[in-house]
Formats: C-alpha cells, sequence, structure tokens
C-alpha cells in the first residue's frame, strides 16, 4: 500500500496564500463599514491593521518553516553523503565504502560506553539480590534450588551488541536435591538451536534408591519412554518452577527497586523474562530494558545445560531434549583473541556491522522472508563464523585500515558455510584444531559428531539466504538510506528483542 507523507515545503506557503485571501476578502466585504457617519473615511486604519496582520503572520510563518525545515536538512545532507558515497571514485573502491561504514557504525551501530554501563549495573544488582534470595547454602533434600550467582552471556557483555543495551541474557545456575545422580546423555537427532548442542539429556535409573524415596519429585519433573530403563528429566517442568520461584523471589525484593522503575515478569514459550519500565530517570539514560533469566545446571568444564523445551510429539524423545552452552569458553575466547589483537582492531566492529546490514536487509522483507532470513543467519551462527575467521587470520590482518577487506572475508566465510550446508560449532566440531589451551570440553561430549548449525534447514533456503547475503553488501549504501534507524534518540524508551517477541 502507498503511503503518502505531508510536504510542508508546499503545504506551509499554501496556508499562508489562502488565509491571505481570506483576509482580503473580508476587507472587501466590510469596507461599507468602515465609513464614519460624518462620511470620513477610515480606510487607511483598516489598512494598518491588514499590515500588522500581514507582518504577524509572515513572521509566523517563518518560525514554523525554519522548525520543519531544520530536521528535513540535516536528512537531505545525509542522504546527500550517502549518494556521493554510492559512486565510489575509479581506483579507490574500498574508500568510500569504508567511510559510509565509518558514518553508519557511528551514528547507528556502536553502543555509547555511558548508556551500556549504567544498564549492566542496574540489571547486576537487580538480579543479584534477586538470586540470593533464592539461594540454598544447602542442597535440598527432594527440590530445585538456585545456586545464589549468574552467568552473563550474550552481546551486551561481549561487547557486540548493536543499536541499544535494552536486551540482556544471563543463566542462572540451579542445584539438583542432594543425593541425585544424572548422567548426561547425547542424542543424534540433527536437530541444532541456536547457542549450542541440541539433544542432550539427563538420566536416572528408574531402580535407584533416590528414586523410590523421593516419588513427588520424581512424578513432578521426570518423565519416561516406552520401554526405557530411565527417567529422564525433563526441561518444561524445570523452567516452570523456574518462573514460580523467580516470581516468589521477586516478591521478596521488589520494593526498593520499584521505586525507581516498575518491574513485570512473564513466561514466554522457552522464556522467563523481566521486563524493567523506567518510572523517572532512575538512569540518566531513561530506557525499557528486557532481561532473560535461563535456568541452568552445571556439566562440569565450563559446559552447560540450558531448559529449552522443544516442540514435538507429545512422549517423542524431543520433550527431554537440552541444549549445551558454553559461554566460559565463549568468553575466554574472546578474551584470548582481544589481547592477540592491535590496540586498533576491527574485529568486534566487523562482527557489529553484519549483524546490522541483516537486520537493515531484514526491514525490506516480508514477514516471513525476514523470519526466514533472520533464523538461518542467527546471531550465533553469525558469531561463529566469525569466531573460526578469527583463529585463521593473523592479527595484524584486523588493524582499522582493513575493514573493508576483512567484512567481505567474513561474507565470503558465511557464504560457504551456507553453499557446503555446514556452518559449524567451533568448541562442538571433533577436534581442538588451532583452539588455544585453555579449550576443555566434558568426556561425553568430546565423543559427539561435529555440530552444524544450519542442519535442517531447506537447501533452497539457504541458497536463497546466501544471495540475498551478497546482495545486501552490493547494495548496502540503499539499505542504510531507506531503512529504519537501528535506535531512536536517548530520550525515548528503546525497544527490546525479548519484549517484541512476547
Amino acid at each position: 500500500m502507498t503511503v503518502y507523507t505531508l510536504n510542508l515545503r508546499v503545504f506551509w506557503p499554501l496556508v499562508f496564500c489562502i488565509l491571505l485571501a481570506t483576509l482580503c476578502f473580508h476587507q472587501i466585504l466590510h469596507r461599507g463599514h468602515d465609513s464614519g457617519p460624518d462620511g470620513c473615511d477610515t480606510r487607511s486604519h483598516a489598512l494598518l491593521s491588514l499590515v500588522k496582520l500581514i507582518l504577524a503572520f509572515g513572521f509566523g510563518f517563518l518560525l514554523i518553516k525554519r522548525c520543519s525545515s531544520s530536521p528535513r536538512t540535516g536528512r537531505r545532507e545525509e542522504r546527500k553523503l550517502l549518494e556521493s558515497l554510492a559512486g565510489p571514485p575509479a581506483g579507490h573502491p574500498n574508500a568510500a565504502r569504508k567511510e559510509l561504514l565509518d558514518t553508519y557504525y557511528e551514528k547507528q551501530v556502536r553502543l555509547s560506553p555511558h548508556v551500556l554501563g549504567h544498564s549492566k549495573a542496574h540489571v547486576a544488582k537487580l538480579v543479584s539480590e534477586l538470586v540470593r534470595a533464592g539461594r540454598a547454602d544447602i542442597p535440598p533434600e527432594s527440590s530445585l534450588a538456585f545456586r545464589g550467582d549468574y552467568i552473563q552471556i550474550g552481546s551486551a557483555y561481549e561487547e557486540h551488541k548493536v543499536g541499544s543495551p535494552d536486551c540482556f541474557d544471563l543463566l542462572v545456575p540451579l542445584r539438583l536435591p542432594r543425593g541425585l545422580k544424572l548422567e548426561p546423555r547425547c542424542h543424534l537427532t540433527g536437530d541444532c538451536g541456536p547457542g549450542g548442542l541440541a539433544g542432550c539429556s539427563l538420566e536416572t535409573p528408574r531402580k535407584s534408591d533416590w528414586v523410590r524415596h523421593h516419588r513427588a519429585f520424581v512424578d513432578g519433573f521426570f518423565g519416561e519412554l516406552g520401554g526405557s530403563e530411565f527417567y529422564r528429566l525433563r526441561p518444561p517442568q524445570v523452567l516452570r518452577w523456574f518462573y514460580s520461584n523467580v516470581q516468589r523471589c521477586l516478591s521478596a525484593i521488589r520494593y526498593p527497586f520499584e521505586q525507581r522503575c516498575y518491574i513485570t515478569l512473564s513466561l514466554a514459550e522457552d522464556r522467563v523474562l523481566l521486563h524493567l519500565n523506567p518510572r523517572s530517570d532512575y538512569v540518566c539514560c531513561h530506557i525499557s530494558m528486557g532481561v532473560r533469566l535461563i535456568p541452568a545446571l552445571h556439566l562440569g568444564d565450563g559446559a552447560y545445560l540450558v531448559a529449552q523445551p522443544k516442540s514435538g510429539v507429545p512422549g517423542s524423545l524431543h520433550e527431554v531434549l537440552w541444549n549445551v552452552y558454553f559461554p566460559k569458553h565463549e568468553q575466554k575466547f574472546l578474551g584470548w583473541v582481544k589481547g592477540r589483537m592491535p590496540a586498533s582492531s576491527c574485529h568486534l566492529k566487523c562482527l557489529q556491522l553484519l549483524k546490522a546490514m541483516r537486520e537493515l536487509s531484514g526491514q525490506m522483507m516480508d514477514v516471513k522472508g525476514a523470519t526466514q532470513w533472520r533464523t538461518v543467519l542467527s546471531s550465533y551462527a553469525i558469531k561463529m563464523a566469525w569466531m573460526q575467521l578469527l583463529l585463521c587470520t593473523p592479527p595484524e590482518a584486523w588493524e582499522e585500515c582493513h575493514l573493508v577487506e576483512r567484512m567481505e572475508d567474513l561474507l565470503r566465510t558465511l557464504r560457504d558455510g551456507l553453499h557446503k550446508r555446514q556452518i559449524g560449532h567451533i568448541f562442538m566440531r571433533g577436534d581442538a584444531g588451532p583452539l588455544p589451551d585453555f579449550h576443555c570440553l566434558p568426556k561425553f561430549l568430546k565423543e559427539v559428531p561435529p555440530t552444524n548449525l544450519i542442519a535442517g534447514f531447506d537447501p533452497a533456503d539457504l541458497d536463497l539466504v546466501s544471495a540475498r547475503l551478497a546482495y545486501s553488501w552490493v547494495h548496502l549504501h540503499r539499505l542504510i538510506r531507506l531503512g529504519r534507524p537501528q535506535r531512536d534518540s536517548a530520550a525515548r524508551a528503546m525497544r527490546c528483542k525479548h519484549l517484541d517477541s512476547t
């Protein structure tokens, strides 16, 4: 549907002319009343009044025109800059593109360290009190409990968040009941979710003594498949328990925080979300935030199982599968990379720009196409391809002056993976390869075949995404000019992907 917008450059002059004509017509109709009873003509007085009205209206017109044209002038100047960058001069094809990327990065992509620091500090204070309220110093006899800490994951903490610091992901480790022994087991389902390997279950023998003595816990949290000798811990039951306990703990610590912001809690599919909406300027940034709390069970060696229920046939294996997360490995890897990179490295900037380009391109598609585009090119798949490129590229190649070349390398890595139908998980690829010495997996994960983050997608869809990726890079200047801004002004409340998905 065509959308029409008001052209202020035509509207205000037209209004001025109409009002001026109306005023003149009014003076003509009433000129007979301008003569006094003695025949004295007072038209000079009416003319003086008309001049005063015209001057007043002209001043108002100039003021309104000035106010309405200022932002348009800024946008027009920015559009001229983008159009000049669209056609790079011969012999220097990368200079104009780098200038375009730098301008877009500074205006729309780069996060303010000030705003990010305030947001992280407020989230940390709230969540620290929340998990401390649910902590059990001694593992309970027949119930789950909070371990009392949390792990910061995701782009906001890894310094590659795009747009605004309004979304945060936190793992909340849980304690199992005292005496309960669960054995992890991987199942080759070919189903990989963003964030880790799908296909692990937690099992305990049906004939164990602990099961016989704690039937209530077993009936509430475990399930069994037909003919199996094991009970399996079910993620949906753990997620529901986690939501109710977060709600209870939030009630205990809510009062001091609600003096500064409204706090609400919701459970939507596999997401337990805290919504923080400012009551006043509790920080100078005044933004709304969504905090995703993810219950997790520690496997050892920095690996965690997270409760993300999978859709499937009731009673099937999909109902008892968990995902494996490697937050400690990823944080150590990024710290190791940062220590090797030059001071003016652009490695994080490349990842941020590619994620921003994905969002710009998704804005130009219909709902179905945009969903497919973002599902295939998930943030986690992009990050894994980026990590793979970091491993095989010398540190000096990531100098700021090589930004365009590294962006093209990252795009090439992604497109090659799409053509080969394989984007691997660098921590789950069967061999350590060039990874640093700190990489260590639990024993049962070392025998798992390499993980493919785009397994199960239609090959035709992968080819379409690959072509769209190349098109987006070639026409990036147009996407920037036509796309919606990645963020609003700092005075507005910012939207969160977690809030939008509920």
